[in-house]
C-alpha cells in the first residue's frame, strides 16, 4: 500500500505562502535598480522543496537586467523567507521571466486588428 501523505496540498501551500512573502520582500526590502515593478505569477516547487522557480512579469524595467537584480538578491530573499517561513528547508529561489501576459497582450492587439479589419469590410 503506497504511503498516503498527511496534506496532499501542502506543496502548493507553500508556494503561495512564498508567493505572497517573496512580492512583500521585493517591493519593501529589495533595492536593487536593475529590478523594477515586479509581480510574482507563480511558484514551482520541488517535491522535497529544496528549489524554487519563481516566474514573475514586469509592468517596468527590463527582463533579462530583473532576473539578473533578482537571482543576484536570491539569497538575501531566501534569508527574509527564513524568518516568515515556518518549514523546516526554505528553497533556493530561481528567478525566470514569464512572457505569459507579453504574449497575450500581443494575441489581444492581433484579434482587435483582426476585428477592425473585418469591420471596415462589411
Amino acid at each position: 500500500m503506497p504511503k498516503k501523505s498527511a496534506k496532499p496540498n501542502r506543496s502548493y501551500q507553500v508556494a503561495d505562502q512564498i508567493q505572497r512573502d517573496l512580492s512583500e520582500l521585493i517591493t519593501r526590502e529589495l533595492k536593487d535598480p536593475r529590478v523594477g515593478m515586479v509581480t510574482i505569477n507563480a511558484i514551482e516547487v520541488t517535491p522535497d522543496y529544496a528549489h524554487a522557480k519563481v516566474f514573475f512579469s514586469l509592468l517596468t524595467g527590463n527582463p533579462d537586467e530583473a532576473t539578473q537584480g533578482l537571482n543576484a538578491a536570491a539569497g538575501f530573499l531566501r534569508n527574509g523567507l527564513f524568518k516568515r517561513l515556518h518549514i523546516h528547508t526554505v528553497p533556493t529561489l530561481h528567478f525566470v521571466f514569464d512572457r505569459t501576459t507579453e504574449r497575450a497582450a500581443d494575441m489581444n492587439a492581433l484579434i482587435a486588428k483582426a476585428v477592425a479589419t473585418r469591420a471596415k469590410e462589411d
